[in-house]
């Protein structure tokens, strides 16, 4: 019984002759039920005519026009007859709800006064005769009111169904916004991951070189120092082509690579240093103050300027020493890099160029402020200084754009 109503308005041919043939058996069922003396003249012929005056409820949505044209060719009935069944009323009464309900509003109008307008017509030519008398003006004023509450149930059904029907398509395209800005919040994910897993593994390229340099000069000196450049070329070798795989698994697939580690922060800013160390170039890291509370784009942000400028002192200072600091102050926080070397060439100054323009992108999404160039008494300096009222969490990103001093 639940999978009927569902049955029916997958078949609605099926559907309307069903009504129809119940329209006609209401008729027989109401005439039997009904005292001898009311009964027509000729009770099978009146019982034939209800069924052809229910035949058009059948094709009212197959055929609306049609239907609506045999409904009114059914009023000769009444003329010829001197009877009106009552399958006739109810037949007039469910096409004009169905054409208000499923057609516009001009359609609707036009079908209604071509059904109810001959049947006042008919009320006032030939009023019905019987038992009871009916004054013909009460029976057109009847017929009126129940054909005007027809259409306006119609057109109540109508707007709800346009209603419904455009909240289906907001539902749809607002369901298709979301998906596609849940894609681009992916695609911008990905990019993101892939730019940060292209700076580590830019970092490790460079130590890798730096120690091979290295390990070349003192291989026949001192095969101990040399062994010692080689095993952590291997390693950092090793971490290099997992970045690698990482990098690729973003950039292949529609799903975030569940095994990247975590983002660097400022806690991972003095393995760094060891690790540059390590490659060759003497770090001394200060910090002053106290880290409050930051967002964790400040911190990546941090450790990011650290990891690209120590990069560069190592491709291009040669012999130097550098030094790493950090300040946090009620203000600002401080980043300062510098080193003792020569620095890139100046016939070659986009040699760094990407790296100061990801660093400039950085800074200024926090409203700081990136100072690079030579020192006066020789070597390279990288400073940045971020506004602390900025960088607490909750904060949010700032307004401005910051400012590169080179």
């Amino acid at each position: 019984m639940t999978e009927l109503p569902h049955w029916l308005r997958q078949r609605p041919l099926t559907a309307d002759v069903l009504f129809a043939v119940g329209l006609a058996l209401l008729e027989v069922v109401f005439t039997l039920l009904t005292p001898r003396e009311f009964w027509p003249r000729q009770l099978p012929v009146a019982l034939g005519w209800s069924v052809l005056c229910a035949a058009p409820v059948a094709v009212r949505r197959m055929a609306p026009w049609l239907a609506v044209g045999a409904a009114v060719l059914t009023l000769l009935l009444p003329a010829l007859l001197g009877y009106a069944p009552a399958a006739q009323s109810i037949t007039f009464v469910v096409l004009t709800y169905t054409m208000a309900a499923n057609r516009r509003i001009r359609p609707a109008v036009l079908a209604a006064l071509a059904l109810w307008l001959p049947v006042a017509a008919v009320n006032v030519l030939w009023p019905p005769t019987g038992v009871f008398e009916v004054n013909p003006a009460y029976l057109v004023l009847n017929n009126l009111l129940v054909g005007l509450v027809s259409f306006s149930v119609g057109r109540a059904v109508h707007a709800r169904r346009a209603s419904t029907e455009a909240l289906r398509e907001r539902a749809r395209v607002a369901e298709a916004n979301q998906r596609s800005l849940a894609e681009q919040a992916v695609a911008d994910e990905r990019r993101r991951i892939a730019r940060e897993l292209h700076d580590v593994v830019a970092h490790h390229v460079s130590v890798m070189g730096v120690l091979a340099t290295g390990a070349r000069r003192v291989l026949g000196r001192d095969p101990e120092a040399a062994d010692e450049a080689i095993a952590t070329i291997e390693d950092t070798s090793r971490a290099t082509l997992r970045e690698m795989r990482r990098l690729l698994d973003v950039l292949r697939t529609d799903e975030p690579a569940a095994e990247l580690a975590p983002q660097p922060g400022l806690a991972g800013i003095e393995s760094l240093v060891e690790q540059v160390r390590e490659a060759g170039l003497p770090v001394t890291l200060t910090v002053e103050g106290t880290p409050g509370p930051l967002e964790e784009g400040v911190t990546l942000t941090v450790y990011r300027i650290v990891q690209e400028a120590l990069t560069n002192a190592l491709k291009h200072a040669g012999p130097a020493t550098a030094q790493v600091a950090l300040t946090f102050g009620d203000v600002s926080l401080d980043v300062e890099i510098t080193d003792t070397g020569r620095g890139p060439g100046r016939d070659a100054p986009d040699r760094i160029g990407h790296g100061l323009v990801g660093m400039r992108e950085r800074v200024g999404l926090y409203g700081g402020v990136l100072r690079t160039g030579r020192r006066p008494g020789g070597g390279y300096r990288v400073s940045a200084t971020l506004p602390m009222d900025q960088l607490a969490p909750g904060r949010g990103v700032g307004t401005r754009r910051g400012r590169s001093v080179a």
